[in-house]
Formats: structure tokens, C-alpha cells, sequence
């Protein structure tokens, strides 16, 4: 067993679960895009994700993150 006992997290915050859920409901939009041939929920699909990012990015640096002020790790 190592003596290193870091405890790395497992996403549990509310930043991780808003990205996470966010692309998750953008790979499914795609494949249905792709499945019923629509570019158009393609396109939304990228769109959702880059938004997931955005969001999960912007919660972190509100201290919703791991470590942040507003977690109850914190």
C-alpha cells in the first residue's frame, strides 16, 4: 500500500454534475441526430456542450468546485 492517502475526489460537486449531465444529454441528442440524420440536433448537441463546459467552468470559479468556498468540503 502506498503511505500517499491523498484523497483525489470523485466529483462529487455541483460543477461536476452540471458537466457531466450536460454532455451526457449532448451525446444522446447527437446520436439521435446522427440516427434520424438531423444536422441540425447535431449542431445542438455541440452547441450543449460547449455550454456543459461553460457552466462547469463558471461554477467552479464560483466556488462550487472541489475545494471551493461553497462546497461542503470547503
Amino acid at each position: 500500500m502506498s503511505a500517499n492517502n491523498t484523497e483525489l475526489g470523485h466529483g462529487d460537486t455541483v460543477a461536476a454534475w452540471v458537466t457531466v449531465s450536460a454532455i451526457m444529454l449532448a451525446s444522446v441528442a447527437a446520436t439521435a441526430g446522427v440516427w434520424f440524420g438531423s444536422s441540425l440536433l447535431v449542431w445542438a448537441s455541440v452547441a450543449l456542450t460547449a455550454g456543459g463546459l461553460i457552466a462547469g467552468f463558471a461554477l467552479k470559479k464560483a466556488g462550487y468546485g472541489k475545494g471551493g468556498r461553497k462546497t461542503k468540503s470547503h
